[in-house]
C-alpha cells in the first residue's frame, strides 16, 4: 500500500513539473549550414545544401575576412565585404507536440532577411537591428523533417555609417507553446506610484488563444524577489473568443520595495501564468525594477529622490575581433571595463540594440538611452535605411518599444540620431527663437506647395507621429533625439514632441540652452569625439590638433594614429575636458553620453584607408583602456586614481610631457631617477596636472599627497628590448558549452620582466584542447590583418586573443610564439 501511495505522489509531482514547462524556449543556434551566395533555389526542402558549411549561430560572416579598400562598403563601413548569404536548417518537432503553437524569434538578421520554413515564404524584414518573430505552426511537419532557410542580403554598400555586420548575428529561438499562451512580447509592468516605503505595480498582459474555441482561464501575476521567493500574487478569472487575444489590467501593491538603483541594480520578476482546471498551461516572466526618476529642467536627472548626474558613453554594436556576432560574456566584459571607468550609462547608438546588451545593463545597473533610428526619410548612405522608412518605420519602431519597455535601465527612447530632417532650406543659423516661432506659424497657413514651409511642417509632423508611437506603447519614459542643429529652428525640437532635447556637440550652445529653449530639460546625447591611439603621443601635449579639416575630407598621412593626450578632436567636438568640465558644473545638463565608450569598427575619422576602425574611444578596439579613460575614473569613482604617461622608452635629451590624472589628493610630486620636478596641483576646472622636462633613461616616479600624507605612488621604468612573452587570462576557468570566453592579454617582457610599452613583434598562436580561437586583435586601426587569424602584431605593447569553450570539458592550453622571444602556454579549463 506504501509502495502505491509513493508511486501516484511521483506520478501527481511529475504531472506538476511537466506542466510548469508548458512554454519551452529553446536556443536554436546550433548546426545550422550556411552558404556565401545566392542562389534562388536554397529555399527549397530538397535542396542539396551538403557541401555547405557547418556553423553554429550568431555568425557574422564579414568579420571573417580581410580588412580592404576595395569592398564596397570603405573604410567607413569597416573596410568589410558584404554579399548574399544563405542559412539552413534541419530540424524535427515532436509528434506529442502536434496541436501547439511553434514560433521562431529572430533577435536580429542584418539585413534584408527572407524566411521560408518547408519552402513557404514567411515574410521579410529589411531593418538590420530589429528583432521579429514568425509563426511555424501551419507550415510544421510534426514527426518528420522541417527546413527553414533564410536568405541575407548585404550586398548593396554602402548603407551604414559604421561596421554593420552581415548574417543572423543575434541569437535564434524555438518557442514551443499551448493553444492559450501570454502573446509575444505580452506583459507590460509598470510602477507608477513609487516611494521607499510602497510600490504599486501595474500589469498588463496579452492572451492569445488560438485555438477554434473560446478559452475560459485563470490569469495570475506572481511578483518574485531575487531569490525567487514570492513576494505577492493576484489572479482574474477571463475568457477569450476563440482566434482571439485579450488584454487584462491587474494591480499589485508592496511594502518596503528595494529600490533599483545603479548601485543596487535589484531585480524582481513577474511571472505571468495561465491556468485552466487548475492546470498550468502558460509562464511568461518579465523582469522587473523598482525605481522613480524626474528630469528636472534647473537640477538635471534625479534617480529615486537622488541627484545624478549622468556619466555615460555612446556605444555601436561590434564587439572588437568578435565582429556584431552576439556574445553575452564579450557583452559583459565591455560594461565591465566601462564601469570600472565610473560610467553610469549607455546610449544605443544608433539602433535597437541586442537584447542581452539591456539585460546587462538590468542586472549591472546602467542609465540606457535606447535608440530606433539614424535616419529618417532623408539619406546618409547610398543604400541605407531612408529606402525603407516610409514602409517600415511603424512596424520597426513598435516592435522595438514592444520588446524593450519592461527593462528598468532604459530611462529615454531616443527616436532619432542627428536626422537631416532638422533643416529645411531655410537658413536656421540667422533667425533667433522669435523669428523661427513667426516662420513655423506661418508655414503651416500659406500654400502648401511652397517648398520650404512644406519641409518644415512635414518634418515636425514626422517628429510628432513618432513621439505619439512611442507615447501610446509606453507614456512612462521621455522621448528625445540627438540633434546637431542646436538652433531654434530645428524642426525636430520645434515639434514639441520631445520630452527632453539632446544636443550632439555644440558645447558653446550649452550654456546659453536655458535662454534659447526656457522650461526644457537637457540631456547631452552626443559628445566630444577626441581622437586617441592608445600608446601613441604627440607633442607638445598643450599643442591642439583640430583633425580633419570636415567630416567628408580625411586626412592621408604617413603615420595615421592620434596622440593620446588630450590634444586631438574633430573640428564639431572638443576634448574630454573641456566637455566634461561643462557637464560638471551645469546642474541643467542631466548628463552627457560621450562618444564613444570603446572604439569601434568602421568610421576610421580623421582618416581613411588604411584605417578601418575609430580612434574615438577612451578604450581601444580590443578593450585595452587610452589614458584618458583614467581621466574618467579619476572623476567618475571615488576609488583613489593616480595614473602618469606616456611612457618612458624615447631619446636622450628628448622633451617630453608628463601628464597625470588624480583624485582624492591634493598635489602630485614627479621624480626621475629620485630628482623631484616638484609638486603640482590642478588648476581650476583642468583634470590634469603636467611636466615638460628632458628625457633621460630611468624611472619616473609619481607620488600623491592629500594634507602632506602619501596617498599612491606610481612608477614607469625605461624598458630594455623584449626578451618573452607573458599571457594573462581575464578568467582561467570557463563554462563548456561552446559560447563562454577567455579574454587574453598578450605582452612582451625585457630581461628585467617589465612590460615593453613599445613593442610590435608578431606572436603566432596555436590551441590544443576543447577550444577554439574566436579572435585576436590590438587596438591598432590600421592593422588590415583579418581579425580572425590566430597571430597579431603587439600595437603599443599589447595584443589580444579570445579564446572559446567548445561543447566538452577539459584544459585548453593557448600557446604563443614570436621570432627571437621566449614563448608562452597558458592553460584555461572548461568546466
Amino acid at each position: 500500500m506504501k509502495i502505491l501511495y509513493l508511486f501516484i505522489i511521483i506520478l501527481l509531482l511529475s504531472s506538476c513539473v511537466a506542466s510548469t514547462k508548458s512554454r519551452l524556449n529553446e536556443d536554436f543556434t546550433q548546426d545550422w549550414k550556411f552558404h556565401l551566395s545566392d542562389d534562388s533555389l536554397a529555399s527549397a526542402v530538397q535542396y542539396d545544401d551538403s557541401g555547405w558549411r557547418t556553423l553554429n549561430l550568431p555568425h557574422d560572416w564579414s568579420i571573417e575576412a580581410d580588412f580592404s579598400a576595395d569592398n564596397p562598403a570603405t573604410p567607413g563601413g569597416g573596410a568589410l565585404p558584404g554579399g548574399i548569404g544563405w542559412y539552413r536548417k534541419e530540424f524535427v518537432i515532436n509528434k506529442s507536440d502536434e496541436g501547439k503553437n511553434i514560433y521562431i524569434d529572430f533577435d536580429g538578421i542584418y539585413w534584408n532577411s527572407k524566411v521560408w520554413i518547408n519552402g513557404h515564404l514567411l515574410g521579410e524584414r529589411p531593418n538590420g537591428y530589429v528583432s521579429f518573430r514568425y509563426d511555424l505552426t501551419p507550415h510544421i511537419r510534426f514527426g518528420e523533417k522541417n527546413v527553414i532557410a533564410v536568405r541575407v542580403d548585404n550586398s548593396q554598400q554602402p548603407n551604414s555609417r559604421w561596421y554593420s555586420g552581415s548574417g543572423i548575428y543575434r541569437n535564434v529561438w524555438l518557442v514551443t507553446t499551448n493553444t492559450l499562451h501570454v502573446n509575444h512580447w505580452g506583459a507590460y509592468v509598470t510602477t507608477p506610484q513609487v516611494t521607499r516605503d510602497n510600490a504599486d505595480i501595474n500589469i498588463e498582459t496579452s492572451v492569445r488563444n488560438t485555438s477554434g474555441e473560446p478559452r475560459c482561464f485563470e490569469l495570475y501575476s506572481i511578483l518574485l524577489d531575487r531569490d525567487g521567493k514570492e513576494v505577492v500574487r493576484t489572479s482574474n478569472s477571463l475568457t477569450v473568443d476563440s482566434n482571439s487575444v485579450v488584454k487584462a489590467d491587474q494591480k499589485l501593491k508592496i511594502t518596503n520595495p528595494t529600490l533599483w538603483s545603479i548601485e543596487n541594480p535589484y531585480l524582481y520578476k513577474v511571472v505571468s501564468r495561465i491556468e485552466q482546471n487548475s492546470q498550468i498551461v502558460d509562464e511568461y516572466e518579465t523582469p522587473l525594477g523598482i525605481r522613480y526618476f524626474t528630469f528636472d529642467v534647473d537640477k538635471g536627472f534625479f534617480l529615486n529622490g537622488e541627484n545624478i548626474k549622468i556619466k555615460g558613453v555612446c556605444h555601436h554594436h561590434d564587439i572588437g575581433c568578435l565582429g556584431t556576432a552576439v556574445n553575452v560574456r564579450a557583452i559583459e566584459r565591455q560594461l565591465e571595463i566601462l564601469k570600472g571607468m565610473g560610467c553610469n550609462g549607455i546610449r544605443m547608438s544608433h539602433n535597437p540594440p541586442a537584447p542581452e546588451l539591456l539585460d546587462l545593463c538590468d542586472k549591472m545597473g546602467f542609465i540606457v538611452m535606447d535608440e530606433a533610428f539614424d535616419m529618417w526619410r532623408k539619406q546618409k548612405s547610398p543604400f541605407d535605411y531612408s529606402q525603407y522608412f516610409a514602409e517600415w518605420h511603424e512596424r520597426d519602431l513598435t516592435d522595438m518599444i514592444l520588446r524593450d519597455r519592461n527593462h528598468p535601465s532604459v530611462f529615454m527612447w531616443s527616436i532619432g540620431n542627428e536626422v537631416l530632417e532638422q533643416w529645411s532650406h531655410i537658413n536656421a543659423d540667422t533667425l533667433d527663437l522669435q523669428q523661427a516661432n513667426l516662420i513655423l506659424n506661418f508655414a503651416n497657413t500659406i500654400n502648401k506647395n511652397n517648398k520650404d514651409s512644406e519641409e518644415i511642417h512635414v518634418n515636425s509632423l514626422l517628429a510628432i507621429k513618432l513621439a505619439n508611437i512611442v507615447k501610446k506603447l509606453d507614456p512612462t519614459r521621455l522621448i528625445t533625439t540627438g540633434n546637431n542643429e542646436t538652433k531654434p529652428l530645428n524642426h525636430v525640437i520645434r515639434s514639441g514632441a520631445m520630452d527632453i532635447i539632446g544636443f550632439n556637440y555644440h558645447e558653446n550652445d550649452w550654456i546659453d540652452f536655458q535662454k534659447k529653449f526656457p522650461n526644457q530639460k537637457f540631456i547631452v546625447a552626443e559628445s566630444t569625439s577626441g581622437l586617441m591611439s592608445r600608446g601613441y603621443y604627440t607633442m607638445p601635449s598643450d599643442s591642439i590638433s583640430i583633425w580633419p579639416d570636415s567630416w567628408d575630407k580625411p586626412l592621408t598621412k604617413k603615420v595615421q594614429h592620434c596622440s593620446s593626450y588630450d590634444n586631438c578632436h574633430v573640428p564639431w567636438g572638443s576634448t574630454h575636458e573641456e566637455a566634461w568640465k561643462l557637464v560638471k558644473k551645469n546642474d541643467y545638463i542631466s548628463g552627457m553620453y560621450l562618444w564613444t565608450g570603446f572604439d569601434y569598427l568602421g568610421e576610421p575619422t580623421p582618416f581613411w584607408w588604411p584605417s578601418r576602425s575609430s580612434y574615438f574611444g577612451a578604450v581601444d578596439l580590443a578593450g585595452f583602456p587610452k589614458d584618458i579613460y583614467y581621466m574618467y575614473q579619476s572623476e567618475w569613482t571615488n576609488k583613489d586614481v593616480l595614473h602618469i604617461f606616456p611612457h618612458w622608452n624615447w631619446q636622450e635629451g628628448q622633451e617630453v610631457d608628463v601628464w597625470a590624472y588624480y583624485n582624492n589628493a591634493d598635489e602630485v610630486e614627479l621624480f626621475l631617477n629620485g630628482e623631484s620636478f616638484g609638486r603640482k596641483s590642478k588648476a581650476e576646472d583642468v583634470f590634469h596636472v603636467f611636466w615638460r622636462l628632458p628625457y633621460k633613461k630611468g624611472i619616473l616616479k609619481a607620488i600623491s599627497y592629500k594634507n602632506g600624507k602619501e596617498v599612491l605612488t606610481r612608477e614607469i621604468k625605461t624598458t630594455g628590448e623584449p626578451v618573452s612573452i607573458r599571457l594573462t587570462a581575464d578568467r582561467q576557468t570557463i563554462k563548456a558549452g561552446g559560447k563562454d570566453l577567455s579574454f587574453i592579454t598578450v605582452e612582451a617582457l625585457d630581461s628585467e620582466g617589465n612590460i615593453v610599452p613599445v613593442a610590435d613583434n608578431l606572436i603566432n598562436f596555436a590551441i590544443e584542447g576543447p577550444g577554439i580561437i574566436a579572435g585576436t586583435d590590438n587596438g591598432d586601426p590600421t592593422d588590415s590583418v583579418s581579425l580572425k587569424k590566430p597571430q597579431r602584431k603587439l600595437f603599443s605593447g599589447k595584443a589580444l586573443v579570445v579564446v572559446q569553450s567548445g561543447k566538452s570539458r577539459g584544459d585548453i592550453i593557448l600557446k604563443a610564439v614570436s621570432e627571437g622571444l621566449k614563448g608562452m602556454d597558458i592553460k584555461i579549463k572548461s568546466k
